[in-house]
């Protein structure tokens, strides 16, 4: 149950980063899914880099307002690497 409320919650964090993040992207829903989910782990690593650990002391995780917010800013900074990337590819 963990792995397939992991992918439902990428795709609602990379709906809503496609949502903030301006222009058109041609990305289907598995794409926006990993898109989701990568950017979890990356506005994880950058919320524990800045903030340190922020595990209950119980060691369980849970959802909270800040994990939501990372989560976002981490997938818009994944969407924007890939935006620019494919856009160097079709540029060439």
């Amino acid at each position: 149950m963990h792995i397939i409320g992991f992918i439902i919650f990428g795709l609602v964090i990379g709906l809503l980063a496609r949502a903030i993040y301006p222009g058109r992207q041609a990305m289907g829903w598995l794409s926006t899914a990993i898109l989701g989910m990568i950017g979890s782990l990356v506005g994880g690593l950058i919320g524990h880099a800045l903030f340190g650990s922020n595990t209950q002391a119980d060691g369980s995780w849970g959802f909270t307002p800040g994990g939501w917010i990372s989560s976002i800013i981490g997938a818009i900074i994944v969407l924007w690497a890939y935006m620019a990337l494919a856009g160097r590819r079709r540029a060439v």
